[in-house]
């Protein structure tokens, strides 16, 4: 058999929905035809997602030491960025953001942070997410694929009325590997999004061949999880737009100032909307609980 027509017959199954074997998982995840791979994730996303892609306008506030006192009213999400130093110093920070989001959701923290806090006492995480339900936050910011050594807690946080909104991954270098592990997780162990690329920078940084490469296998390979994210603020719109025909579905970070001082065009609400249009889908504003706001028509 050809390498072509091996790719083809491992096409059939994924369109199919027939799980692969650990044979056809490692020919997808070394196959250097970025084209295909791209082809083949774009046809999956299409039919488990349709042809909208999701976007959130993001106000991120400092969660230690500046008191926040205003939200930017188009936000669709406010996520507290850092995490302090004590459990009840987490609950004010949650308390502050809410008071000043009003309806907007607030998200926060890496769940790591949560668990470390709580020294991984089982007991005292379940009393710190009850805390912070009642305090108002609406998603744990993320789950760091690296630092989650048990998933559990994953399902703990859903369970106590807190979920984690999205897996992400640090390093470029755990890409692959971070792949595997979210895909073994199965089923039992869902996320809203999962957001491939790196977030922290590193000595080897990645490409774009290697960045879209990287999504279309997060949609081919991961079944358990609804969206495939990239982050508008840390790669930008023109990788977004590509990443978009590569098996993305959800785009994160998109500010929310409606002003530019390029002018309208630039405005980051008109350049998102362009930028989904122009990768052939549907521009659909949501807010950080998942919930769409509105399509934008043309």
């Amino acid at each position: 058999m050809t390498a072509a027509s091996r790719f083809e017959a491992i096409g059939d199954k994924v369109r199919a929905g027939v799980p692969l074997s650990a044979s056809e998982i490692a020919a997808l995840s070394e196959t250097r035809d970025l084209l295909r791979l791209g082809a083949l994730a774009d046809e999956r996303r299409r039919t488990t997602r349709g042809d909208h892609a999701t976007f959130v306008r993001v106000a991120e506030v400092p969660a230690t030491g500046i008191p926040v006192e205003s939200v930017s009213r188009p936000a669709g999400e406010v996520r507290l960025a850092g995490c302090p130093a004590a459990a009840s110093r987490v609950v004010e920070a949650v308390c502050a953001a809410v008071r000043a989001a009003g309806d907007v959701p607030v998200s926060g923290f890496a769940l790591d942070e949560l668990v470390d806090l709580c020294e991984g006492d089982v007991a005292r995480f379940d009393d710190l997410i009850a805390a912070l339900r009642a305090a108002g936050l609406a998603y744990v910011a993320e789950a760091r694929v690296e630092r989650t050594a048990d998933p559990a807690w994953i399902a703990r946080a859903a369970a106590g009325g807190v979920p984690v909104a999205r897996w992400t991954v640090d390093s470029s270098l755990a890409g692959g590997e971070a792949l595997r592990r979210v895909a073994g997780w199965g089923a039992d162990v869902s996320v809203s999004v999962f957001a491939p690329l790196p977030r922290a920078s590193s000595e080897r940084p990645s490409t774009g061949y290697e960045d879209v490469r990287q999504v279309a296998l997060a949609r081919l390979l991961v079944d358990n999880t609804e969206s495939i994210q990239v982050d508008w603020r840390r790669y930008g719109p023109q990788l977004a737009q590509v990443a978009l025909t590569f098996g993305a579905d959800d785009v994160d970070g998109v500010s929310p100032s409606d002003a530019s001082q390029h002018g309208l065009r630039r405005a980051p609400l008109e350049e998102i909307t362009r930028n989904i249009r122009a990768a052939g889908l549907v521009p659909v504003e949501r807010d950080g609980r998942f919930r769409k706001l509105r399509t934008h028509q043309p």
